[in-house]
C-alpha cells in the first residue's frame, strides 16, 4: 500500500466521521454489543470538535490518496490521552493502526510527555495485542455502565456546578488521586457549563467535568464519587466508566440499577502512579 500520513484538518470531519463510526460499529456488531455512537453524523461532530480544538493533535492515513483512517492525541493536560483511533474496515489488518499509534507516540515523545494513556474495547483482541505489543500495559478493567442516575444524596457531601475559582481546588484533588492534573480538561468543561464538584468537610474533596463517556472524575473517596453521580441528570454517551478494581463503588452502581454496558481496559505507557482515591476515567483515559 502507498500509506501516506498528513495532519488532519476541519475539512476532514465528515470523511473520517463516517470511518470512525463504521470501524466502531462493525466491530461492535461482530461481537454481539451495542455501537459507541449511533450514526456517522454524531462521529463526524465529534471528529470536527477535535479537528478544530488547539488541544488535540490529529493525523490522518491516506491510501492511494484515499483517506482510510485517522488517530488523534489529547495533549490538554500533562498525560496525553490517545484517540479515538478507527480505520476504515475495508484498510483494517494491513498495519495503518500500527502506523497511526506509532505517529501520535512519536508526538507524545517528541513534546517531552511523561506517559501516554488509552482505554480500548474490552472486547477487542485484535486492538490489545497491538497496544501490549507498542509497549502499553494493562492498568485497570472498566466497566462502561448506562442507566438512570441513582435518586438521592450523600450526607455530609454537597454538590455543586463548578466555576472558574474552583480550577486550583481541582487541580488539587486531581494530584492527590493521580499524581499529575488535568486542568486542560477542567477548562473546557466549565466553558460547556458541565463541570461539577463535591464539597466535604468545608472543602473541594472532588469533581467531574461531566458523567460521560469524554469526561473524567476524581475524588478523594468513593463518598465523593457517589455524590456526584447521584447529581447527574443523565449519563451521557454509552456511559460512565466504573474501574470494575474499585469493588465497593462498582457494586453500589450494580446495586442500584445501573447496567454494564461493555468492558473496557486501562492502558498506559511511561510515568504511571496508582491512584490514591477514586476516580472514573474517560474514553480517553
Amino acid at each position: 500500500m502507498d500509506l501516506k500520513l498528513r495532519p488532519g484538518t476541519p475539512d476532514d470531519a465528515e470523511t473520517c466521521g463516517r470511518i470512525c463510526y463504521e470501524a466502531f460499529s462493525t466491530l461492535a456488531s461482530a461481537h454481539n454489543f451495542p455501537p459507541d455512537f449511533p450514526g456517522p453524523e454524531v462521529t463526524a461532530g465529534l471528529l470536527s470538535m477535535l479537528l478544530g480544538h488547539p488541544g488535540f493533535y490529529s493525523v490522518v492515513a491516506e491510501v492511494n490518496g484515499n483517506v482510510v483512517g485517522s488517530n488523534f492525541l489529547d495533549e490538554r493536560s500533562t498525560i496525553p490521552g490517545v484517540g479515538p483511533v478507527t480505520v476504515d474496515p475495508a484498510a483494517q489488518n494491513h498495519g495503518v493502526g500500527r502506523v497511526l499509534m506509532q505517529d501520535v507516540m512519536r508526538r507524545a515523545e517528541d513534546r517531552g510527555a511523561p506517559g501516554i494513556r488509552l482505554l480500548q474495547a474490552g472486547y477487542h483482541t485484535r486492538s490489545l495485542s497491538l497496544y501490549a505489543k507498542l509497549g502499553f500495559q494493562v492498568r485497570d478493567l472498566l466497566a462502561c455502565m448506562q442507566g438512570n442516575p441513582p435518586e438521592g444524596e450523600i450526607s455530609g457531601y454537597r454538590v455543586r456546578r463548578a466555576t472558574t475559582a474552583d480550577i486550583e481546588a481541582c487541580t488539587a484533588v486531581c494530584r492527590r488521586v493521580h499524581g499529575h492534573d488535568r486542568a486542560g480538561e477542567v477548562r473546557d468543561a466549565l466553558v460547556q457549563g458541565t463541570a461539577l464538584v463535591v464539597e466535604h468537610d468545608g472543602r473541594i474533596s472532588g469533581y467531574a467535568t461531566d458523567l460521560a463517556f469524554f469526561a473524567h472524575a476524581v475524588g478523594d473517596s468513593n463518598e465523593d464519587l457517589k455524590a456526584l453521580i447521584m447529581a447527574a441528570d443523565a449519563f451521557g454517551g454509552p456511559g460512565i466508566l466504573v474501574p470494575t478494581t474499585n469493588a465497593e463503588l462498582f457494586r453500589w452502581c450494580l446495586e442500584r440499577g445501573l447496567r454494564v454496558v461493555q468492558p473496557m481496559t486501562l492502558m498506559t505507557l511511561g510515568l504511571y502512579t496508582p491512584p490514591r482515591g477514586a476516580y472514573l476515567p474517560s474514553i480517553l483515559y
